[in-house]
């Protein structure tokens, strides 16, 4: 490829900012330009200054924190120390990746957006905003700001003489080969590895791992046998099958989770994520490799702007899969050449899980609250969480069962000083981090722990009601409960902390008192901070925006923290 080049780095939690990377790689590549695609806390920083093109895409986690794969860069980037000519040859453009229900929405681009501009760099557009509330997702935002943004690439790197922008129908090389080998070796290198919600355990002795209360597990899931069984038969793939993984590009590096040689069953249970909603970049490759005419042009409209509601309603909104969908175009599935199913399929996820359990109180355990993810929607197999459904699918009364784990820290931290109460607002399986917590604090003798718990029925999701009873018989916890089915007016946790008014005032006006949120994003962390600012209105005489800024200071200071999922 000619240079220049371009640099596309991205900060992705869920693997919506490295799609749109990898996209960008592609349309950079169709456009005759050399590009590197890599993730923020993989890319050496010192380099950053002797780049001229770079794209940043950023999604914004939680309450407008970076994702974990970029954390490393924020700090570097925000470093006080560096010249403000420090990016003076830099030409960049930010696109973020958000959820306008969150209060800050596109945190992250916004801010590294404005921060590059004070280190020198020369803004190629303004930052793009893409929003996962739109019905269309976020590509209703990045489709015409790609456009804008290839408009001015191509204004200062323009097509070399004699050649033309790559078409869409014509496939780019894979960015891998798979060389099956003739004659399997000895040994492939394969590692043994109402609500229906469980309280898995796992015994850690020996393994190294460690953690404290606030703490997250992560646990690499496997697709189910069956799925296995059915993308193999439909892509004509034989399981037992090994290859060899070659990048085509020196600069592309193998899959750190995928041994050498592999087999063919290895790589579709344990790496390729079958069972994930494709996104619209599946449909413009499949499109490509389509030898069946009518199957192509029902896969080009898919993957065309104008094709994006057509998407939607066949896809996003019934959550259909990508197994599903190679089901739906047999002759295409069937014509996928094994180099390119790491360009089609991503990788499976590690998901995060927070840990319910203390180190000192259950020693060489780690425990974690799975709520198994099961739903229908207008098609007729059921939806099921992957890792949940994996999860609850293993059977350690047949025998051992090792489950790929390790430990990171999460968003929640508690305070260290004996004296200082906690009050924890955790409904549902949002209330796991706060066991550990109230274990982990009753073990060193820390009192002044307020817990308020919220399910719909007493006696059914009522989770750890007898553990909390014999806390509060110790004087160990105070217990505050909302079950919002148990009477004909709903109650919530909100709800309850309005009438714990003078309580939850004292606790953080008078006793510096900590206050955590966990649990579902949805609503239920605006409703939470409304009843807090009502209080400090109605318990502390604050004028309204004095109550807002009295709320932002406890955020400001970590004496307000939120752990939210979707």
């Amino acid at each position: 490829m000619p240079c220049p080049g371009l640099l596309v780095l991205f900060g992705s939690q869920t693997g919506t900012a490295e799609d749109v990377s990898q996209r960008l790689g592609r349309d950079a590549r169709r456009r005759r330009l050399g590009c590197r695609v890599q993730a923020l806390d993989s890319y050496p920083l010192v380099n950053l200054i002797n780049e001229s093109l770079v794209i940043f895409v950023c999604a914004t986690t939680g309450q407008g924190d970076p994702p974990d794969n970029m954390k490393n860069f924020w700090r570097f980037i925000f470093r006080k120390n560096l010249p403000s000519t420090s990016l003076c040859q830099m030409d960049f453009a930010v696109l973020g990746l958000g959820d306008s229900s969150y209060p800050k929405f596109n945190f992250v681009a916004k801010k590294l957006h404005r921060r590059l501009l004070q280190l020198g760099g020369s803004a190629l557009l303004p930052v793009g905003l893409g929003d996962d509330q739109h019905e269309l997702g976020p590509d209703a935002a990045v489709d015409p700001w790609l456009r804008d943004l290839w408009e001015k690439v191509l204004g200062l790197h323009p097509l070399p003489p004699g050649l033309d922008v790559i078409p869409p129908g014509v496939p780019l090389p894979s960015r891998f080969t798979l060389q099956f080998l003739q004659e399997a070796p000895s040994t492939c290198s394969e590692d043994p590895q109402a609500r229906d919600v469980r309280l898995i355990e796992f015994d850690i002795a020996g393994s190294g791992v460690n953690f404290t209360a606030g703490d997250l597990a992560m646990i690499q899931p496997e697709n189910a046998a069956s799925h296995v069984q059915r993308f193999c038969q439909v892509l004509g793939l034989a399981p037992d099958q090994c290859f060899t993984l070659q990048p085509r590009e020196p600069d592309t590096a193998c899959p750190a989770q995928l041994p050498q040689p592999c087999t063919v069953q290895h790589l579709v249970s344990q790496y390729l994520d079958i069972a994930s909603v494709p996104r619209r970049s599946f449909f413009e490759l499949l499109a490509c490799l389509s030898p069946n005419e009518l199957e192509r042009e029902k896969l080009l409209e898919l993957s065309s702007a104008q094709g994006q509601e057509a998407l939607h309603e066949y896809c996003s909104r019934p959550r259909r899969t990508i197994l599903e969908v190679l089901c739906d175009f047999p002759h295409s599935a069937g014509a996928i050449p094994p180099d390119y199913l790491l360009d089609l399929v991503p990788p499976i996820r590690p998901r995060a899980f927070s840990i319910a359990s203390s180190l000192l109180a259950r020693p060489c355990r780690l425990q974690i609250l799975v709520a198994v993810v099961r739903y229908q929607t207008r098609l007729q197999e059921p939806r099921r969480g992957l890792c949940s459904s994996w999860l609850a699918s293993l059977d350690p009364g047949q025998g051992p069962v090792q489950v790929p784990l390790w430990v990171r820290s999460g968003g929640l931290a508690f305070p260290d000083t004996p004296d200082t109460p906690v009050v924890m607002v955790g409904p549902g399986t949002g209330v796991a981090p706060f066991r550990a917590a109230i274990q982990e604090r009753v073990a060193q003798g820390q009192k002044g722990n307020f817990l308020f718990f919220g399910c719909r029925r007493r006696d059914q999701d009522f989770y750890w009601e007898a553990e909390w009873q014999e806390l509060e018989e110790r004087g160990c916890l105070t217990l505050v409960t909302a079950f919002s089915r148990d009477q004909e007016q709903k109650v919530y946790v909100q709800h309850r902390l309005r009438q714990h008014g003078p309580l939850i005032w004292d606790l953080l006006d008078r006793q510096g008192a900590y206050f955590y949120l966990a649990g579902n994003a949805k609503s239920m962390p605006a409703d939470v901070t409304d009843a807090l600012t009502a209080i400090f209105q109605e318990e502390g005489g604050l004028p309204g925006p004095d109550a807002a800024s009295y709320l932002a200071r406890l955020q400001r200071s970590g004496r307000f923290q939120a752990e939210t999922w979707a």
